[in-house]
């Protein structure tokens, strides 16, 4: 089996179809399928099916694709490695919007300080979603919220948020107090911004609700952060989020009026997942201890709002 192989077969699913996977390629399409036969061959299973709408690969072919996806992914890295004499290469890192408020610059910063020659990506998206790229293999790591037993994922539980009550200080009705702790229970009835039930913080919630036996007043669904806080800020609703939902205003302070949420429910676990160590890149991992070490230091510092760390856990693996 060589390198080229699946280099060619990777392409051919990616586009569908041997004749643009050629073009693309440069190669002549009968030497193309020659090559992707004799892989077939040497692995004695059929790879891809044949239909008059173009390829798709077969069950066999679609576990095969993500190892050959994965295993181009290291070899790319290492001719990286053979050339620079220090640590290189590309590390994508999922984010949810929450938690991008937070720690992306500093990443960003800390990276760029330690390890220059490594490219790094951020995604910020949903945490479902980023569950789902870690998954395919899209991202090395990501901070979730949710960890199913189910994902052959490294993970280390980092620390734990509180939640709150933010509304928007010029709107301040009497209905809950300015100040203080309050329960769960003292915000029936009033009229909350929530993300939708995709997002991983409304499943917390809405157990959590269902825990003090009622059913939120819903003003509106938004699963954007910042379109989120406009509309809290604008007075059309409160809404119940980790305090570092408003780390991106530089006034929050005079914006918001924040209620910790005194509930043990109305809590959040944080934990960096990534694939398992024998499917990391060095700079991956490297990238991991980096972000690992600056949410210590963000929550450390107070910049972490309602943040706390939860005690030091080794890195574990889930296995189907």
């Amino acid at each position: 089996m060589e390198l080229r192989q699946l280099r060619y077969f990777v392409r051919v699913v990616e586009l569908g179809g041997f004749s643009r996977a050629a073009q693309d390629l440069n190669l002549v399409q009968s030497a193309l399928s020659q090559q992707v036969a004799r892989l077939e061959a040497e692995l004695c299973a059929k790879l891809l099916r044949r239909t008059w709408q173009g390829v798709t690969p077969t069950e066999a072919g679609l576990a095969f694709f993500a190892e050959a996806q994965l295993t181009l992914r290291h070899a790319e890295q290492a001719v990286r490695a053979a050339r620079e004499p220090r640590l290189t290469g590309t590390v994508s890192v999922g984010l949810a919007p929450t938690t991008a408020a937070v720690l992306g610059l500093p990443l960003i910063a800390a990276m760029r300080e330690r390890y220059p020659d490594v490219r790094l990506h951020l995604t910020e998206s949903l945490s479902g979603h980023l569950s789902q790229m870690l998954n395919a293999r899209q991202l090395d790591l990501a901070m979730l919220f949710e960890t199913h037993p189910a994902r052959r994922w490294s993970v280390t539980t980092l620390l734990e948020e509180r939640l709150f009550l933010i509304r928007a200080r010029r709107h301040l009705t009497e209905e809950v107090p300015a100040a203080g702790r309050i329960r769960l229970a003292q915000l029936k009835g009033l009229p909350l911004i929530l993300p939708t039930k995709a997002h991983g913080l409304r499943g917390a919630l809405d157990a959590a609700f269902a825990r003090a036996r009622f059913a939120p007043v819903l003003a509106a669904e938004i699963d954007s952060l910042a379109m989120l806080m406009d509309a809290v800020d604008s007075g059309f609703g409160a809404t119940v989020q980790p305090g570092a939902a408003v780390a991106r205003f530089a006034d929050a302070e005079d914006r918001f009026v924040m209620n910790e949420i005194s509930d043990r429910a109305a809590r959040r676990v944080n934990s960096v997942c990534s694939l398992s160590d024998d499917e990391l890149s060095p700079a991956a991992q490297a990238a991991r201890v980096v972000l690992i070490a600056c949410a210590r230091e963000q929550v450390r510092l107070g910049r972490w709002a309602g943040a706390v760390l939860t005690a030091p856990e080794p890195a574990r693996y889930q296995a189907p």
